[in-house]
């Protein structure tokens, strides 16, 4: 009679400890999965297909693992002087992961109304921009293009590009951090304290952290060569 006394104690320190361990185990592999779950979806930020500003095809791999600072951008804007922020704010931080990405529209009262080759000549000589510039095309609307779908659905805020100069900041492992309206400058404080922020993320970064592939800038070199010619 004394062992049965004792029994349904320990009957429920088992009860206990297996609950405690199944707790335990299921964590573990809730996380795993989770994990697994948001890395199957940041690599799919990184294969959508785009064009660069001369025409190359090409996708984002190149910058995984760095943060992302992405604009649509316009030429013709009030916002358009934010060109020189943004590309000192690259020029500040590219060495430690950031890379910051144009991709011009001209999807709000046709602010963006040239070519490829006369936007990127227009930012050059009146802005220096040395950070990568992708072809144009809509960042909203049914003509959006892939990547700002991708992005839009993905960021705690799912409403549309509003106007020009809108930024979206996508950490090191590809997940969407936080979106910034035309009116906030990359000189504010949200802006570079967010940045910042990004940048301190334990993920590793590549090697030569905010340039562009290297075939892309040998590409770029030798047409700049061939016009000169």
């Amino acid at each position: 009679m004394k062992k049965w006394s004792n029994s349904p104690s320990v009957f429920s320190r088992l009860v206990g400890f297996s609950a405690v361990l199944f707790f335990l185990v299921s964590s573990f592999f809730g996380e795993e999965l989770r994990a697994d779950e948001a890395s199957h979806r940041s690599e799919e930020l990184y294969q959508i297909p785009l064009t660069t500003i001369d025409g190359q095809k090409t996708t984002l791999k190149a910058y995984q693992n760095h943060v992302l600072l992405i604009v649509n951008t316009a030429s013709g804007c009030g916002y358009t002087p934010q060109y020189s922020g943004l590309e000192k704010l690259y020029e500040k931080y590219k060495t430690q992961g950031l890379v910051v990405l144009g991709f011009p529209s001209n999807d709000f009262f046709y602010q963006e109304p040239g070519s490829n080759s006369e936007i990127k000549f227009f930012c050059k000589a009146n802005y220096q921009i040395e950070f990568p510039l992708f072809a144009k095309a809509s960042v909203k609307g049914n003509e959006i293009q892939p990547l700002y779908q991708y992005l839009l659905s993905h960021a705690e805020d799912h409403s549309s590009i509003g106007w020009n100069f809108e930024k979206i900041l996508v950490g090191r492992d590809g997940q969407v951090l936080k979106r910034f309206r035309s009116g906030v400058t990359p000189e504010s404080d949200e802006i570079v304290k967010s940045v910042e922020a990004a940048l301190r993320s334990p993920t590793s970064a590549p090697s030569g952290l905010g340039v562009p592939p290297k075939n892309v800038e040998k590409n770029q070199k030798s047409k700049a060569k061939s016009k000169q010619k």
